[in-house]
């Protein structure tokens, strides 16, 4: 059993690395020669019909793929000592290998069917995975996650139903084609609704944080490279046809107030996943932002980036929730760097390249982003956003080190940390060398030509003073007693309302979910099992019966019958008569 429990780690791990590097030789050669293949397989020809099932491999689509099956395999190598004591290890590895055939369904599909069908497998495979920890907890995360997913699937079932207008589903070749004001209002609206519910922006934004519930493992995959970034992907793909609709304006005005919200959240959040979770809550907003302003190479290159030291990340945390017996409060950690050398190593990485710091992967991606927002012609609003956004990440990075790296060990009751476990280290070794190499190879490799941006000397180090003012802070705010400020009222509302993300959480659970939910039960009550019943199956099957009854009575040949019908008839007859 425990060979078998192994070999489909070890299996599945080789597998998606190999075809990692083969994806990685097959993106250089496809940017070199600036080739673009589109396939045909034909599943199904019966008669005058065709199933026809249609692939787009590009330099985007084979880089994407690179990146996905390389982090799925480490996670999958390093689930198997994380998640040692799991009984059903094979079913875990089959329901993470069932969700990353989604997602490259998904990235090679240029048709919009089977797009459904690998967004309808992240949806429900991403069920599966956030209710794996079968409690109450996690159940109501998952019902969460599925029903803020479903509305997304909807648009893009309505997606489906409209393209029968073109005559085909391969959205690809009618991009160019889709201008009639109306029919491009129609899609690009519920393309913009679809990627909003999976890539978690405001009002979607709850579930995000709620997924935590899953295994550590599942989160580093779903948070780096998966299920949040198939909303920006299609964003990416559609974007020739969405940049000339009004919607486009309002996704800039949304994602940058998501920017803002979960940076401010994960100031106020003491759940070391969920910190994590708000900060790539926070990096979305940026890739959607950058994305709405017309900039879809920018924002595919962040969200690469953003994928390897976000993967590493959350493998840190997962050590460490490991090593303190499941605590995820970070109030009670500290000192880690005595006890987890390695893996302290590799988290500070990670964080130093999520906040932007020169030469690591997010600096790449992050500096361009907001160097090109200086350098356009928007308002001071989105200016603000960008760069307060910036100083918020610093922040609460800088509050995360304090308390996980320098403040002192608080969990006195329990002292059993050891040594950090070997299959971890390696897995985590990989995407720790991708952290601080990928950036700057991405920038050589995905660029034609360099980004000559002249900006004044003040405005370039713009990024610098942000980023410089977010650490001051975050080191204070980390000092700071939250008592002290408790004693004011007005801002124990404040953090409060910025704690629970805006409220966002109360807003969809109660708000929306369980009212529709107590809406859809009065509707099942009244029409479905009421109305409907009677009207419908019952209704005719009463009325079927009653005619049996009568016509069987006729079929009896009982003379009193028809001596009675001949009456009345003759009756009908005679008044009828005196009348004309």
């Amino acid at each position: 059993m425990f060979l078998e429990k192994n070999s489909i780690c070890f299996v599945s791990f080789f597998f998606l690395f190999f075809f990692s590097m083969t994806n990685f030789l097959f993106s250089i050669y496809f940017i070199m020669k600036n080739m673009v293949i589109f396939l045909e397989w034909e599943l199904i020809s019966f008669n005058s019909k065709v199933i026809v099932m249609s692939i787009l491999l590009d330099w985007m689509s084979l880089f994407f793929m690179m990146f996905v099956s390389l982090i799925s395999s480490v996670v999958i190598y390093y689930s198997k000592s994380y998640m040692s004591s799991e009984l059903n290890l094979n079913r875990f590895i089959i329901l993470v290998l069932l969700f990353v055939f989604s997602m490259i369904l998904l990235i090679i599909s240029p048709n919009i069917i089977s797009i459904f069908l690998g967004w309808d497998g992240l949806g429900l495979v991403s069920y599966c995975l956030v209710i794996y920890y079968q409690n109450i907890k996690s159940f109501n995360s998952g019902m969460l996650t599925a029903l803020s997913n479903r509305i997304g699937d909807v648009c893009i079932l309505m997606v489906v139903a409209w393209m029968l207008n073109y005559g085909s589903w391969n959205y690809i070749f009618y991009l160019n084609f889709m201008f009639n004001e109306f029919s491009m209002m129609i899609i690009s609206g519920m393309i913009i609704m679809a990627a909003m519910t999976k890539s978690a922006q405001i009002p979607f934004s709850s579930w995000l944080p709620a997924a935590m519930a899953a295994p550590t493992p599942v989160s580093a995959l779903v948070h780096s490279s998966t299920l949040v970034t198939a909303g920006v992907y299609l964003l990416i793909r559609f974007n020739f046809l969405l940049m000339n609709t009004f919607f486009i304006k309002i996704l800039l005005l949304l994602s940058g107030l998501t920017m803002l919200m979960a940076g401010i959240s994960a100031n106020y959040e003491f759940d070391l996943k969920k910190i994590i979770a708000l900060s790539t809550l926070s990096q979305l907003g940026l890739m959607m932002s950058i994305l709405s302003m017309g900039m879809p190479d920018l924002a595919f290159f962040h969200l690469l980036t953003h994928a390897m030291f976000k993967a590493l990340l959350f493998m840190c945390a997962g050590v460490i929730i490991h090593m303190m017996m499941n605590i995820q409060d970070i109030r009670y950690m500290g000192g880690m760097s005595f006890y987890l050398p390695l893996t302290s190593l590799c988290l500070n990485i990670s964080n130093l390249a999520l906040c932007g710091i020169p030469f690591l992967a997010g600096f790449y991606s992050k500096d361009m982003i907001l160097e090109m927002v200086s350098l356009s012609n928007l308002n001071f609003y989105v200016y603000f956003l960008y760069y307060i956004s910036t100083g918020l990440t610093m922040y609460y990075t800088m509050r995360l080190l304090m308390y996980l790296m320098i403040n002192d060990y608080n969990l006195l009751v329990i002292y059993n940390l050891y040594d950090e476990d070997y299959i971890m280290l390696k897995s985590m070794f990989m995407l720790l060398m991708m952290s601080v190499v990928s950036g700057s190879l991405l920038s050589w490799m995905i660029f034609y030509y360099p980004y000559m941006i002249y900006l004044s000397f003040n405005m370039k180090l713009m990024v610098i003073y942000v980023s410089l003012m977010g650490m001051l802070l975050g080191y204070m705010v980390s000092n700071m007693k939250i008592y002290s400020i408790n004693k004011f009222k007005m801002m124990y509302s404040l953090s409060n309302f910025l704690c629970l993300m805006w409220f966002l959480p109360n807003l969809s659970t109660y708000g929306i979910n369980y009212n529709f939910m107590i809406f859809s039960k009065k509707l099942l009550k009244n029409i479905d099992m009421g109305w409907m019943e009677l009207y419908s199956s019952q209704g005719i099957f009463k009325i079927m019966k009653n005619y049996t009854i009568f016509y069987n009575f006729y079929q009896l040949n009982n003379f009193k019958i028809y001596l009675f019908s001949f009456i009345l008839w003759m009756l009908i007859f005679f008044m009828m008569m005196m009348v004309f």
